[in-house]
């Protein structure tokens, strides 16, 4: 929009065609450059009325089949100075208002992002690979630009308050989860602040992604669907919804009074499956009665055990692939009280992450884990290949070889056989 007094009658012929799309280039010429009025500008595949426009400003000839005109930026203010007593640039200012100092702007930028990720890098975090490899890749992509154009730099500050409270990287697997409104008011002050689909909630799952990447884990964008979201929090010790955290479980029973307790132990005395919130296992404080505890990854497992062997099946707890907040929970209580876990997952780079975590976490004892058990299962046919980043073994150490060697993958419900005779 022409700003007041543009529209005086002085200045209405550089409103027209001829004129629009010249002006504009030379504006955006002139931004770029910090008002340096050197060089040409040119326009592609000219109208009639800009053909003559030129030729007016230039006092050169150009052929009406002329594909690109150029202008001098010096012609162009020396015709305006004669034909309007004002240069060029005091006349975009006042057709179009001031002109951006780009190139002042973009060092301004560049001061406000070394400020910005020198504080970042401050954080204890930076010890950690993740982290500086984190910030890189918010800087190099564009993240960090867009955020200081808005002017919400400080969501970048906020987001390393978030991961400096997360439980799991404070220090420990072992603390209990913490809820994502709590959390966000210890890093931010607001308990809404990491509503989900929110620009801080976005950067710190990019963040918990790059971790897990880190880790071992396989390298891929924040998930889109909740679960995997959910799945994210909680690998960190945040949980976005504590009703949400499920664990499946069959035979376990528990000690102590509490309608919980009760609910475990009816479901014992006939072999039910039974899930267990996360909300219950916190407000009951559960803890499995069980002595041994084998824990699977694959429902059919559990399911297949119930049908067959009911209550006399060993007591048995389900991850349903990555464990839950919930499950962790109900497995700490567990190990805490002596009982001796049994794990086992499917033999993929994953259920060999899963699998090696749980041993270090909760002293679990690998389950039909061995590169022997590996080799059987091969032979059993009915695998499929191997997909994501190799991980160790570290309980056996031949068996991560083995899988890179063979490129397949078996997954635990082939085993059934097997695994159910564990569990009679």
């Amino acid at each position: 929009m022409p700003i007041d007094g543009a529209s005086s009658p002085s200045y209405t012929a550089l409103h027209e065609e001829g004129w629009r799309r010249l002006l504009a280039a030379a504006r955006r010429r002139l931004e770029r450059t910090g008002g340096t009025l050197s060089g040409d500008i040119g326009l592609t595949t000219p109208t009639e009325a800009e053909r003559r426009t030129v030729i007016g400003v230039t006092g050169r000839y150009r052929p009406e089949a002329a594909r690109r005109v150029t202008v001098p930026l010096a012609d162009l203010d020396a015709y305006l100075r004669g034909r309007y007593g004002t240069g060029l640039l005091t006349t975009l200012g006042r057709l179009y208002g001031p002109l951006r100092d780009r190139p002042a702007e973009r060092a301004d930028e560049v001061s406000a992002r070394e400020v910005v990720l020198t504080a970042a890098h401050g954080s204890p975090l930076a010890a950690l690979d993740w982290y500086p490899a984190w910030l890189a890749q918010i800087a190099a992509d564009g993240t960090l630009t867009r955020l200081l154009r808005r002017g919400d730099a400080a969501l970048l500050q906020a987001a390393v308050r978030v991961l400096e409270e997360l439980p799991a990287v404070r220090g420990g697997e072992g603390r209990s989860p913490l809820p994502l409104p709590v959390l966000a008011e210890r890093a931010t002050g607001d308990t809404k602040a990491l509503l989900p689909g929110g620009p801080l909630e976005q950067l710190v799952l990019r963040a918990l992604a790059q971790r897990g990447a880190a880790n071992g884990g396989p390298s891929v964008p924040v998930p889109r669907d909740r679960a995997g979201r959910r799945t994210l929090w909680e690998s960190a010790g945040a949980v976005a919804d504590d009703l949400a955290s499920q664990v499946l479980v069959l035979n376990i029973g528990a000690r102590g009074d509490g309608v919980v307790s009760d609910w475990l132990r009816d479901a014992t005395g006939c072999g039910m499956p039974f899930r267990l919130t996360l909300h219950q296992l916190a407000s009951a404080d559960v803890v499995p009665a069980a002595r041994e505890i084998h824990v699977c990854e694959n429902p059919a497992v559990l399911r297949a055990a119930a049908a067959e062997l009911a209550d006399r099946a060993t007591a048995l707890v389900c991850t349903e692939g990555i464990p839950s907040a919930a499950c962790h929970r109900l497995l700490d209580a567990a190990a805490r009280s002596g009982t001796r876990l049994h794990w086992r997952a499917d033999f993929d780079w994953t259920g060999l992450r899963i699998t090696a975590a749980a041993v270090e976490r909760h002293g679990a004892r690998p389950w039909r884990m061995s590169t022997a058990d590996y080799r059987e299962a091969l032979a059993g046919g009915e695998t499929t290949p191997l997909t994501g980043p190799p991980v160790a073994s570290p309980w056996d150490p031949d068996l991560a070889p083995a899988l890179r060697a063979s490129g397949q993958a078996v997954m635990e419900e082939r085993l059934l056989t097997a695994l159910l005779s564990d569990l009679c």
